[in-house]
């Protein structure tokens, strides 16, 4: 379910434990806000506020990815939301992983995956896009869609190779780590597909004579 969109979550914490929160966690009627501002652990808080820190600090690249996934910029920060709030309810496994940011990144993809599957959003390969209409007269939208359109006839497997290493900068090892193959795979994967978006026609127009 999305969270309503944020463009970046002050007090990210507090956005997702009232997301998550049972009923059974009520206050009586009885208790004031303050106690139940007192409820929580000293673990808990300091969870808190790490996560806090984390997702601002995460949340416009988790968006970018997800947009170069495949997203539409609504659909990117409703996966950006759904990676968070996967990862806000196992917080204790986050931030004991060897690597945190590969595990979120996993996190991010196995969604995109799910979201996929069951056609949350899709947007299908096509011989023929739709035109895109713009008011902007600088060019900067038309070169977006260009790199859009470029990244979108990559394979999915080519298209997050290119977003975990040149997006998330997850190193070699990283990336393969998160992917589940070996390095080696990630090299050949990331070469095809520099060397397909070298020659897409899309891009044709930006390149030096």
């Amino acid at each position: 379910m999305p969270l309503g969109r944020v463009g970046m979550v002050d007090g990210s914490a507090a956005i997702f434990r009232a997301e998550i929160r049972p009923a059974s966690m009520e206050p009586d009627d009885g208790a004031t806000s303050s106690d139940e501002e007192r409820a929580p652990t000293g673990v808990l808080m300091d969870d808190d506020e790490d996560f806090s820190a984390y997702a601002d600090a995460r949340w416009s690249n988790l968006v970018r990815s997800a947009v170069v996934l495949g997203c539409t910029l609504d659909e990117a920060h409703d996966l950006a939301q759904t990676t968070l709030l996967r990862c806000y309810t196992s917080w204790s496994r986050v931030r004991r992983a060897d690597d945190r940011d590969a595990y979120v990144y996993r996190i991010l993809l196995n969604c995109h995956r799910d979201s996929r599957r069951r056609h949350w959003w899709g947007e299908r390969p096509t011989d023929t896009l739709p035109e895109q209409v713009t008011a902007d007269p600088t060019g900067d939208v038309d070169a977006a869609d260009a790199v859009r359109r470029a990244l979108a006839d990559l394979s999915p497997a080519h298209r997050e190779v290119v977003v975990l290493r040149h997006l998330a900068q997850l190193s070699e090892q990283q990336t393969a780590t998160v992917l589940g193959v070996a390095p080696g795979t990630v090299k050949s994967r990331l070469a095809r597909a520099l060397d397909q978006l070298a020659r897409s026609p899309h891009l044709a127009e930006g390149r030096q004579p």
